[in-house]
């Protein structure tokens, strides 16, 4: 793909970039002087940068990768994937965003844990933690792909020595740097890929030709079809809404961030910001895809690097260079807020409560060992699952099935009890995860069962158990 000479260029500029975000993270390290100021960046984001790095998360490699294969093989019936995550991001927006910032405030909370813990008693941190886990070491582990395959086009890096040489640098600058420095670098990452995406959109777009040309292209190679934004099958359709749409309910790095912002006015603003923008970039990544196809008719390439290829059809060496740091920002400013997110569990659902009179300096050292956890977790998990949106999907059913059901009605149902919420957790995560291993027993995605148990489960041990009061609800009366 890329001359010997290019080869050396893009890989001393990808060697130069890690330099730079890794002494940007020591230099941040030197602010970052508390446990909170680690993991929720000291509850003070203000509105700029926490809205780049809504974006900078929600868009990430498997986005920018996966999506735009998913383009190009599949068309515009892709869309759904950017739709299903923007309809649940704006129920989000409406109805749970204040009570998780309130809650969050009132209770100085870290963790999706010590949500369930107030809500159902300190043994429901073990299934939070374990969800958490398989969810955010899956969706590390994809950007350890995404970097991987891109030293493995520009460098011819084999993928596995790819997945490791990211997976040392990933790590060494989230260790240092904490959540304070993932939002400084997400304004870097979510400016550069945002403008990169854009760019590369106008240009596609610009060379493909007229609607009714690239109309004809697709009738006469028989995809008319792929240009209909219902060209998906519904089964499809509910796997995405499942995990991916379903999944943004549970997304710890969401509710962080909601609560790192200086108040609730700012996560509002900045949140509704970022659906707009995440949900405009998701879909013209879509769209380029397709348009690779039928518009620049590049129709005998490999589908998993149409993003390699488009760049390299249609823009010269130096804007390539720019794209691949663009693709590098993307994959980086997601990778270290699941990190984080993963590692804030380990430390502050696992080890904290277990804990007796320790530091805040000590808290601080065990979250960057939780890190390391994490990060080794998600190369194994890099190496056995290689698939972007396979990964994503995968992690996100485990997920969903586990916290799903017991984290919204327990947010809004005072009637559900703390034996109902642990059980659904439970029986909601076992099962997915058999599921999974069974290699999907009648053809159904472990979210179709998974899930569903999980809320049978939480209905009939509410119904079956004694009614509790919740302190919680008390409060959210008194702002809500």
């Amino acid at each position: 793909m890329f001359s010997d000479q290019q080869q050396l260029i893009l890989i001393s500029i990808v060697a130069v970039y890690f330099v730079f975000l890794f002494g940007l993270s020591l230099y941040m390290n030197r602010s970052v002087k508390t446990y909170e100021d680690y993991n929720v960046a000291g509850r003070s984001s203000k509105l700029m940068p926490l809205i780049l790095t809504f974006v900078g998360t929600a868009i990430g490699g498997s986005i920018l990768l996966g999506y735009m294969t998913n383009g190009y093989r599949s068309g515009m019936g892709q869309q759904w994937l950017a739709i299903g995550f923007t309809l649940t991001s704006i129920v989000i927006a409406i109805f749970l965003l204040k009570r998780i910032r309130l809650l969050g405030e009132k209770y100085n909370m870290v963790t999706l844990g010590d949500f369930t813990a107030m809500r159902y008693g300190e043994g429901a941190r073990v299934p939070t933690v374990i969800s958490i886990l398989v969810a955010y070491c899956a969706i590390t582990g994809m950007q350890f792909v995404a970097i991987a395959t891109i030293l493995n086009l520009t460098a011819g890096i084999s993928i596995t020595t790819g997945i490791l040489i990211g997976w040392a640098l990933l790590t060494l600058k989230t260790y240092f740097g904490g959540l304070k420095s993932v939002l400084l670098q997400d304004a870097i990452h979510g400016t550069i890929q945002t403008v990169g995406i854009f760019i590369l959109f106008v240009v596609v777009l610009s060379m493909s030709g007229d609607w009714g040309a690239i109309a004809d292209r697709a009738q006469t190679t028989g995809g008319e079809n792929m240009l209909s934004i219902f060209n998906i099958s519904p089964g499809e359709f509910f796997v995405y809404l499942l995990t991916i749409g379903g999944y943004q309910f549970v997304r710890q790095d969401l509710w962080q961030r909601f609560w790192a912002a200086k108040d609730l006015k700012t996560a509002k603003t900045g949140f509704w910001s970022a659906i707009v923008l995440g949900f405009l970039t998701a879909a013209i990544i879509i769209v380029i895809g397709v348009l690779s196809r039928f518009g620049l008719q590049m129709t005998e390439i490999d589908p998993a690097l149409v993003y390699y290829e488009v760049i390299g059809a249609v823009l010269p060496f130096p804007m390539v260079i720019v794209m691949l740091i663009a693709l590098l920002a993307t994959v980086i400013s997601c990778a270290d807020s699941f990190f984080l997110a993963a590692a804030s569990s380990i430390v502050n659902d696992i080890i904290k409560p277990r804990v007796r009179n320790v530091s805040d300096q000590k808290m601080l050292t065990y979250s960057r060992g939780s890190v390391v956890i994490v990060s080794i977790i998600s190369a194994l998990l890099a190496l056995y699952i290689p698939q972007l949106v396979t990964l994503w999907i995968t992690g996100s059913a485990m997920l969903v099935s586990g916290l799903l059901a017991p984290v919204l009605f327990g947010l809004f149902w005072n009637r559900v009890t703390k034996t109902a919420g642990i059980a659904s957790m439970w029986t909601g995560l076992a099962i997915s995860v058999f599921w999974q291993i069974a290699g999907h027993p009648f053809g159904l995605h472990p979210v179709f069962i998974g899930l569903p148990v999980s809320i049978i489960t939480l209905l009939v041990v509410t119904l079956l158990t004694k009614q509790e009061s919740h302190v919680m609800f008390e409060e959210l009366k008194k702002t809500v």
